[in-house]
């Protein structure tokens, strides 16, 4: 799965890798994205892409309360087409999750020690990711809450060994492919999801520090010696 993640690049480099044409969002560091934070996310809006904040968790229309966001903060790619909680937006509402690495982590329960993930380029990469909309019908001014989820699949040999899941990293090929709405045969999609995607990682090992979602500053990503 994916839990924690980095989002740190500026909007000019955002801009350059990820074809951005506009933006309304506050471009803020943040070194410890948690679950139901609002974060950057990139949707196609009128033949361009945009850069918008949704919260991380999705919240499928047809949900009763947005607390089952939580719970849906990631998708796994072999039964994201079925799952009645995501199917729909599979098919059309696709979005790209810039982010510039990603925590993991290994050992026991009340020992595990955090993993800083990235590209071995250390550019931003993207995820792969589905959007939601959903309407409270029984609020008086029926306020809309925009969410997002992020896809999962079985971890790469590069990185098999600190977990069995890692985010779908699309390669930069296929992002306008991915989201572009018009496509929503299910099969075409699951293609894109095997074979447009990166597999090639790097880690290193970081403080616990990154434990807390209260820290959110560059000591986040600070390497440390494991043989310390």
């Amino acid at each position: 799965m994916c839990g924690r993640f980095v989002q740190n690049s500026p909007f000019e480099t955002l801009q350059q890798n990820f074809n951005i044409r506009t933006t309304d969002s506050d471009i803020i560091p943040n070194y410890n994205v948690a679950p139901t934070q609002e974060i950057l996310t990139i949707i196609k809006h009128d033949n361009e892409n945009t850069l918008d904040e949704l919260h991380w968790g999705l919240v499928p229309f047809w949900a009763k309360h947005i607390s089952i966001g939580s719970r849906m903060i990631n998708a796994r790619a072999e039964t994201v087409a079925s799952k009645p909680s995501f199917r729909n937006a599979f098919k059309k509402r696709r979005c790209l999750i810039p982010a510039d690495g990603f925590y993991e982590w290994k050992g026991e329960k009340g020992n595990k020690q955090p993993y800083y993930v990235s590209v071995p380029s250390d550019e931003p990469f993207a995820f792969a990711g589905l959007w939601e909309t959903w309407t409270d019908k029984e609020s008086d001014e029926e306020s809309v809450y925009k969410s997002c989820t992020i896809i999962t699949t079985a971890a790469s040999d590069s990185i098999s060994e600190i977990h069995h899941r890692m985010p779908v990293i699309l390669n930069p090929d296929f992002y306008e492919k991915w989201l572009n709405a018009e496509i929503q045969d299910p099969k075409e999609l699951e293609i894109i999801l095997k074979d447009g995607v990166i597999h090639d990682m790097k880690f290193y090992p970081v403080s616990t520090f990154v434990n807390s979602v209260k820290n959110n500053d560059p000591n986040c990503i600070k390497p440390i010696d494991e043989n310390l």
